[in-house]
């Protein structure tokens, strides 16, 4: 990949590097796992998604709904005009419109991203699962699809499988986070399960109300649990480094869900994450566990080198 880049597009890539280290060390750690083509393409990604959801954040808290609305079709038109030929500027519509033009990956996602973000800039609450589905959809199965792309995959089955992969992992975000997020005015359980539990959505971080929104954590990482054994079936269509990657973050984010259902009613008393060591840990057995049940075809095209690499990424600090 480095061979095509201009020196715009290697600025870019170092400005998203530094993007992906300061935001998520998780998504860093599985990122390692891939080669290093696919490994940047993904840096480019979560750096462009991390400035749309820093501007959606922004222009939420302080403006009118007609200044939003103006804000937000000022940045689909910038990210759209990325996946033309319009030179792009700054480094996070450069990266974007490289890895869009490079891989093939259509718009309408990037677009379906935004108005995900919108959702949450709107302050939108939802009825129903489904309601609440389709937002996980847009704001992280979208990301899965592009990523779908840019491994090099067209299939219809694996892309559904790595949306669903996607809808799993903002499900267990959700569940993190909802003492956090209530405090923003955002709360995304379904009204009907709050109803359900006798839980009035302003009273949702009530102290007397977390035995019952245990409860509900735990109905909500059930969901998840099914969407991330979706996403399991799509690693098949993947070369084994690829498989070893995600994997490894989707294992690192089932795991703050195991570890929030042992809190229990005291989840949310500190923030929940996987720590430096355990995360390696839970990265080694995932990516050990897929190993010892690879399809015979993951065989055919691999040599030692890539596993050795595969190890040497995983043994990080």
């Amino acid at each position: 990949m480095h061979e095509a880049m201009t020196p715009e597009v290697k600025t870019a890539l170092d400005e998203c590097r530094e993007i992906i280290r300061k935001g998520s060390k998780s998504f860093s750690l599985a990122a390692r796992l891939f080669d290093p083509a696919t490994r940047d393409a993904a840096f480019f990604l979560y750096g462009w998604c991390r400035y749309c959801d820093d501007q959606v954040d922004q222009v939420g808290r302080s403006e009118s709904a007609a200044e939003l609305g103006q804000r937000l079709q000022a940045l689909k038109e910038r990210t759209a005009a990325a996946f033309g030929f319009a030179p792009q500027r700054e480094p996070v519509f450069i990266a974007l419109q490289y890895v869009a033009h490079r891989y093939g990956i259509p718009a309408h996602y990037a677009l379906e991203l935004i108005e995900g973000m919108a959702m949450d800039a709107r302050g939108t609450r939802y009825t129903t699962l489904k309601e609440l589905l389709l937002y996980c959809y847009r704001v992280a199965g979208t990301v899965g699809l592009m990523m779908t792309h840019v491994m090099g995959l067209r299939d219809e089955r694996a892309l559904r499988h790595a949306a669903d992969l996607g809808i799993a992992m903002q499900l267990t975000n959700i569940a993190r986070d909802i003492i956090e997020d209530a405090g923003m005015g955002r709360i995304y359980l379904p009204a009907g399960w709050l109803r359900e539990a006798e839980i009035e959505p302003d009273e949702l971080a009530a102290p007397h109300n977390r035995e019952k929104l245990a409860m509900l954590t735990l109905r909500l990482l059930h969901e998840a649990e099914r969407y991330y054994r979706s996403g399991d079936e799509g690693l098949w269509h993947l070369s084994l480094r690829s498989a070893c990657a995600i994997t490894a973050a989707r294992h690192v984010y089932s795991e703050i869900g195991r570890l929030l259902i042992a809190k229990g009613a005291q989840a949310w008393d500190e923030r929940t994450y996987v720590t430096g060591t355990r995360k390696i840990s839970v990265v080694l057995r995932a990516v050990a566990g897929l190993i010892r049940s690879v399809p015979a075809r993951w065989f055919q095209p691999w040599s030692p080198t890539p596993l050795r690499a595969i190890w040497k990424a995983s043994n990080v600090q």
